[in-house]
């Protein structure tokens, strides 16, 4: 996977002249983005990545596609990789292949991906839309969403495995409810990732499933970092703790670093079409991570605002 490492300054300086810039250049070298291993097969996946849930769902016009690319871009030449998304997000799938059409570096890129439907031919025929609609011949992760019909798609999952079609596979749900579920199915169907909410607003995966994923060797993507902004209106008005800037220079980093340095989870997944939270999410994975006690320090601090 190729990679191009900016440092926080220069990704906030490109940030700023994207409106103007209709490509980034790089010019030295840089500091990396951090990344973690996936227990399955060692390979390093970057810290922070790029969901498309409700931001690329637009029309293929070209001022859309170009905002979104310029969003990539951004990720990838920071040295992030992974994008998720899903059929159920509309057209989010297809913007994606757009921006792979468009010139966008296919090898650069992470491509992850859902299977929602019923029957195992359902699931086939989505799984090869889904790679159609992206364009690309290879997914590197298919992720069964929400449970849905799990045996019947990681057959297909494991069989698309084995001729080198998908390269991960993965379980997601996006309700605590339903966490003895995924748990059990972890242990069932051994997949390589699984997804699932984790933030200061939602501790509840800290309880089974995180503990779980690292004793299973299961890499862990979380989605709604901010819970929906949530966590934002939590702290509107308030200024950032002087401790915390050691490793964090806004709200948006305080709260993904905390995700981030759990020592269960893989990568963090905050969904934007805005450069500039872009810039922001990604300084989030640079410099340095808190530790177990520092961990305890921001979650109490954040119980008692």
């Amino acid at each position: 996977m190729k990679k191009s490492n900016w440092s926080r300054r220069q990704i906030l300086g490109a940030g700023l002249a994207l409106a103007t810039a209709p490509r980034l250049a790089i010019t030295a070298e840089c500091e990396n983005m951090m990344s973690k291993t996936i227990p399955s097969s060692g390979e390093l996946l970057p810290v922070v990545g790029l969901g498309t849930y409700n931001v690329f769902d637009v029309e293929s016009t070209p001022a859309e596609i170009e905002l979104r690319r310029k969003i990539v871009e951004l990720l990838t030449r920071s040295g992030g990789s992974l994008l998720d998304t899903s059929p159920m997000y509309n057209r989010s799938e297809k913007i994606i292949g757009d921006i792979v059409g468009s010139g966008t570096d296919r090898e650069s890129l992470f491509l992850a991906t859902k299977v929602w439907t019923d029957g195992k031919d359902a699931g086939f025929r989505q799984m090869q839309r889904s790679a159609e609609l992206m364009q690309t011949n290879v997914i590197d992760l298919m992720q069964v969403h929400n449970l849905r019909d799990t045996a019947l798609h990681m057959e297909t999952i494991r069989e698309w495995q084995k001729s080198g079609q998908i390269r991960y596979s993965g379980l997601t749900h996006y309700t605590a409810g339903a966490h003895a579920a995924l748990g059990r199915e972890m242990k069932q169907f051994k997949p390589d990732f699984i997804q699932i909410n984790y933030s200061f607003g939602e501790r509840e995966a800290e309880d089974r499933l995180l503990p779980m994923a690292k004793d299973l060797g299961v890499a862990v993507l979380i989605n709604r970092p901010f819970q929906s902004g949530a966590l934002f209106r939590a702290v509107s008005g308030k200024q950032l703790p002087d401790w915390a800037e050691e490793f964090a220079t806004s709200w948006g980093q305080f709260f993904l670093k905390f995700i981030i340095s759990h020592p269960a989870v893989t990568c963090v997944i905050p969904a934007t079409s805005k450069t500039q939270h872009m810039i922001d999410n990604l300084g989030a994975g640079m410099g340095v991570l808190p530790d177990k006690a520092m961990r305890k320090r921001m979650s109490d601090f954040f119980a008692s605002i």
